[in-house]
């Protein structure tokens, strides 16, 4: 009687092969969904390492700018954000990379309705532009944040509204603003300060040290890293490609620059498309 059974490792794989796509079909045919994730049919990425709080300098994103709109904050003359104001809340991996769109939640700005004016305040848009969303087409800053990454911090944070307050919450707890001026880091179109000395101010502040990126010498985005239950973490220096730049700490020169606004009108926005 000849024998069922693999005579070797090529033939196991192939078995195993077989018998998956017997199971998917058997599941398609039945109307039954393969529940990969929560039965929503996205496969479920693994567990995330750590957050990381992007913040962003206005007054070196505003310089970009070359048309006003009314949703760019850069264009509120003297009401222009003069602080650092949040990017986003962002799940990432120790390994530099990170998930993204990780489930089918679309944004519903009904669900922040109580939280509009500390966002509008602390999380505005610096572009005309509207970034791109997980469920297709554009949106603004806050969908893209919460579809990208906002889905997949929900273990640790839960929902869309506890997702925007608890940025919200992390980011006035961890003031950089604030020690950095206190630090003698102020806003200014003339003055130079060392590097070192802004990462040191916010080392003792926090315990821990922070990442940042330039643009031409000026701090353009500053990074605080967390564990899951938001205690400073040092954060790792990695590369990060934003079209031709590369931001990371080496993009920063050993003098740098925390430019004033307001933005002057008649600049508009170069449309660059946001990668995070």
């Amino acid at each position: 009687m000849k024998s069922l059974l693999p005579k070797s490792k090529s033939e196991l794989l192939l078995w195993q092969m077989h018998a998956f796509i017997i199971l998917v079909v058997a599941g398609l045919c039945s109307g039954s969904s393969l529940e990969i994730n929560g039965g929503d049919g996205v496969a479920a990425p693994r567990e995330f390492d750590y957050f990381q709080l992007a913040l962003q300098w206005p007054g070196t994103t505003c310089q970009r700018i070359r048309q006003c709109c009314s949703s760019n904050a850069c264009c509120r003359r003297s009401n222009a954000p003069n602080e650092f104001t949040i990017h986003g809340l962002w799940p990432e991996y120790s390994d530099g990379t990170w998930p993204a769109c990780c489930t089918r939640s679309s944004f519903d700005i009904k669900e922040i309705s109580t939280l509009l004016d500390p966002l509008e305040k602390y999380w505005p848009s610096l572009s005309c532009g509207s970034p791109s969303k997980c469920s297709g087409g554009k949106g603004s800053l806050w969908g893209h944040e919460w579809e990208k990454h906002g889905t997949c911090s929900s273990p640790v944070v839960g929902d869309e509204y506890n997702y925007f307050l608890t940025t919200l919450n992390v980011y006035f707890k961890y003031n950089v603003t604030r020690v950095l001026n206190e630090a003698g880091y102020v806003p200014s179109n003339s003055e130079r300060y060392p590097l070192g000395g802004i990462v040191s101010a916010i080392e003792n502040a926090f315990h821990a040290t922070p990442s940042l990126a330039c643009s031409n010498g000026a701090v353009k985005e500053l990074y605080l890293c967390f564990s899951k239950d938001f205690k400073p973490l040092d954060c790792a220096v990695r590369s990060r490609s934003l079209q031709s730049e590369i931001f990371s700490q080496s993009s920063c020169p050993k003098y740098v620059s925390l430019p004033a606004g307001p933005v002057s009108l008649g600049v508009e926005d170069d449309g660059i498309p946001m990668s995070r």
